[in-house]
């Protein structure tokens, strides 16, 4: 992912006709001053280059299946910080509702744009069209919730239904699905999805 730049020097010789001396003819000042901007620009470029392949190496850093078993985790923590609330907190509602769907939409993107591609190459398609259409459940419920009144006592209950079928999603992502992926892949496959998995989430970063 990391782009790499080629910085190139060109030196121009200004010859003097007849033992003149040309009006483009560099003093040793100024030729002292433009090395040291050259060695300057090399020495940016090759912090930039470096700094991009620490980024490209720090991206397949991440377990996939633990980055998004931690995703899990925050999402589940959202919803009892929800649960919490009472009906005249509506702010408090609307607010933590824009965190779940932010955190559920990055989240959505990474399974749906590597970790399911990477199972139906795996012969899982059957796991993937259904976790997928799962997704379009989360979205259904999202859309629900921001159109319902948030002092309805109805919202909580939206809330407690939508927070059972990702449990469900969970648990089968989790205990059943990831697992037989991870272990199919082997430590180079798997690394090439942490990577991907890592590359979908920047996307929202």
């Amino acid at each position: 992912m990391a782009t790499k730049t080629r910085s190139q020097s060109t030196s121009n010789s200004n010859r003097s006709s007849g033992g003149g001396r040309s009006s483009f003819a560099w003093t040793g000042n100024q030729t002292g001053l433009i090395a040291a901007a050259a060695v300057a620009g090399a020495a940016v470029g090759l912090a930039a280059n470096y700094g991009r392949k620490i980024v490209a190496q720090g991206l397949g850093g991440i377990d996939w299946m633990d980055e998004l078993m931690a995703d899990h985790r925050s999402t589940l923590a959202l919803f009892d910080k929800i649960e919490a609330t009472e009906d005249s907190q509506t702010w408090q509602r609307a607010h933590l509702l824009a965190k779940l769907k932010n955190a559920l939409g990055k989240h959505a993107i990474e399974e749906e744009n590597a970790v399911y591609p990477a199972l139906r190459e795996a012969n899982e398609a059957h796991d993937a069209d259904a976790l997928n259409a799962e997704h379009g459940y989360v979205k259904t419920y999202l859309y629900e919730l921001e159109n319902m009144p948030k002092s309805s006592p109805e919202w909580l209950q939206r809330v407690r239904a939508f927070r059972e079928l990702l449990e469900e999603h969970i648990r089968m992502e989790e205990n059943e699905v990831f697992p037989r992926l991870r272990a199919a892949l082997g430590e180079e496959g798997n690394a090439k999805l942490s990577a991907a998995v890592a590359r979908e989430g920047m996307k929202l970063a």
